[in-house]
C-alpha cells in the first residue's frame, strides 16, 4: 500500500505534523518485533524485552496471541492497517512495540513506518521470513529465488517471472492462492511446474505438500501458506521473452500497435532508468507501456488513449502480460495529460501531429527526460522535422521488411516507414 493511500483523514504532512509536534527523544521509542508461528519461545531476550517493555503493542490478532501473555494494552490492527498510524505517530516517546510476521522489513509493516518515523527512533527484532523458512525447508539457495507477494496483489505479477528452470517463492493471500496460481500455470503451458505449498512454517500446524500444476488437488489449505515453484514448462509454454521486442501476436490489437521491430529500437532510445514514470501518448494497445514496465519490478507507466474500446484492450494486455499496475487514461491528449504525474519519459505513438501534443508532453517531462516520438504520415513527419529544427535531438527512419509469399514463391513485403525522433531535455 501507498503513504497516499492513507484512509484515516491524515495526509503525509498531517502525520509529520503529528511527528514534529511532539519533543525529539532521546532513545528509540517504537520497536518492531517480528513474531513466527513458535510464538514468545522463538523470540530472543532482547526481543522479548522490547515487547514486555511496551506500554503498548499493535499487532494482529494471531500475532497478539502468539505473543501472549501479555502486560501491555494491546490493540489489534485496524482495516486498513494504516489507520492506525497516526495514533502510533502521536505516541512518539513513549515505548511502542508493533507485532509482524518474520521478517517485518520484507514485504512488511517495517518499511511502512518507516517512512513516517526517522530510523534512529526505531529498534527492529526480525525473525526468519517466510521466503527464508521456505529454502530452509526445500534446500533451495534464497539468492537464486525471485521472492514475490501475491497478498493483497494481482495474481497476474507473477507472469513475468514465470520462466523455464524459475525457483519462485510467493506470499499467498489467502488458501484459495495456490489453485489460482496453479490455474494460471496450466493456462500459459507451465503445467509441469512443481508447486510446494508451505503452510504455518515454523511452528506446530507446519505442513508441506508437493504436487504438479497440471495435477493440483490440494485441498484445506491453512491460510498462511507460501508457495515455492519450480518452473518447468512444455513447448507449448507462453513465457514473457527478456527482451525488448515481444512478438505482435501477443498483444490484442485492431491494427494500432507499434510493430515488434519499431518497439524494440522505441524503448532502446527511450532508455528505461530504474523506477521512472513513462507517459505512453496516444497507446493503442499499449505495448510499449506494457514493455516498459516489463524491463523492471519498478517500472511505472500511463497509458494515455482517447478511444474506449482500445483502452479497454490496453487493459487486457496488461494483465496478460503480467503488469496489471499499468494506469490507464482515457482522454484525448494534450487536455488528457494535465492532471498526470510528472514523467521520467514520453512516448508519442499516436497524435505526433496533433495541436499541442509535443509542445504539452515536452513541457511536463522532468529536465534530463527522455521523449520519442515516433511517425508515420506526412504530418506527423513534418512535426517531427520542424521540433527536431527547434531543439535538436535525434531523428531517423526505421524501414522493416518482412518475407511474404509472392504466388508460390517469397519476397519482401515493407511496412511503412517511420521517422523517429529523441530527445533528452535540458
Amino acid at each position: 500500500m501507498s503513504d497516499s493511500d492513507l484512509s484515516s483523514g491524515m495526509s503525509d504532512s498531517d502525520l509529520s505534523r503529528t511527528m514534529s509536534d511532539r519533543p525529539e527523544p532521546d532513545t528509540p521509542w517504537l520497536s518492531i518485533v517480528g513474531i513466527g508461528e513458535d510464538g514468545r519461545a522463538g523470540l530472543s531476550e532482547a526481543a522479548r524485552a522490547a515487547l514486555d517493555g511496551a506500554a503498548v503493542v499493535y499487532g494482529g490478532r494471531r500475532h497478539l496471541a502468539l505473543a501472549a501473555p501479555l502486560s501491555a494494552e494491546t490493540r489489534p490492527w485496524p482495516s486498513p492497517i494504516h489507520a492506525a498510524y497516526p495514533d502510533i505517530l502521536a505516541r512518539r516517546g513513549q515505548q511502542t512495540c508493533l507485532l509482524a510476521t518474520g521478517d517485518p522489513f520484507h514485504y512488511g509493516i517495517g518499511a511502512e513506518i518507516a517512512a513516517h518515523v526517522r530510523a534512529d527512533e526505531i529498534r527492529a527484532f526480525p525473525q526468519p521470513s517466510a521466503f527464508s523458512l521456505a529454502c530452509a525447508r526445500l534446500g533451495w539457495p534464497l539468492a537464486d529465488c525471485a521472492c514475490l507477494t501475491l497478498h493483497g496483489r494481482a495474481l497476474s505479477r507473477i507472469v513475468p517471472h514465470v520462466q523455464p528452470g524459475a525457483r519462485l517463492l510467493v506470499l499467498s493471500w489467502d488458501g484459495a492462492t495456490p489453485a489460482a496460481v496453479a490455474a494460471l500455470l496450466r493456462e500459459r503451458g507451465f503445467g509441469r511446474s512443481r508447486l510446494t505449498v508451505c503452510e504455518a512454517m515454523a511452528g506446530p500446524r507446519q505442513r508441506l505438500r508437493t504436487v504438479s500444476a497440471e495435477d493440483f488437488d490440494l485441498t484445506e489449505i491453512d491460510p498462511l501458506n507460501t508457495i515455492a515453484i519450480a518452473v518447468e514448462g512444455g513447448p507449448e509454454a507462453r513465457t514473457v521473452a527478456l527482451s525488448t521486442g515481444l512478438d505482435d501476436a501477443w498483444f490484442e490489437n485492431d491494427g494500432q500497435l507499434t510493430k515488434a521491430e519499431i518497439r524494440a529500437v522505441t524503448l532502446s532510445a527511450l532508455r528505461p532508468r530504474r523506477g521512472q514514470l513513462l507517459w505512453d501518448v496516444g497507446a493503442g494497445a499499449g505495448s510499449v507501456g506494457i514493455e516498459w514496465m516489463l524491463r523492471h519490478p519498478a517500472m511505472r507507466a500511463v497509458a494515455i488513449e482517447a478511444n474506449l474500446a482500445r483502452a479497454a484492450r490496453i487493459a487486457r494486455n496488461a494483465q496478460t502480460l503480467g503488469v496489471p499496475d499499468l494506469a490507464i487514461v482515457e482522454g484525448t491528449a494534450p487536455d488528457a495529460l494535465v492532471a498526470l504525474p510528472q514523467p521520467d519519459a514520453v512516448f508519442v505513438g499516436g497524435g505526433v501531429s496533433e495541436p499541442g501534443v509535443l509542445t504539452a508532453a515536452l513541457a511536463a517531462l522532468r529536465p534530463g527526460g527522455r521523449c520519442v516520438a515516433n511517425a508515420v504520415t506526412l504530418q506527423g513527419e513534418a512535426a517531427l522535422l520542424a521540433v527536431f529544427a527547434e531543439r535538436g535531438g535525434s531523428l531517423r527512419r526505421l524501414s522493416i521488411a518482412r518475407a511474404d509469399t509472392v504466388g508460390g514463391l517469397h519476397g519482401w513485403r515493407s511496412a511503412m516507414p517511420v521517422t523517429q525522433w529523441a530527445w533528452t531535455k535540458p
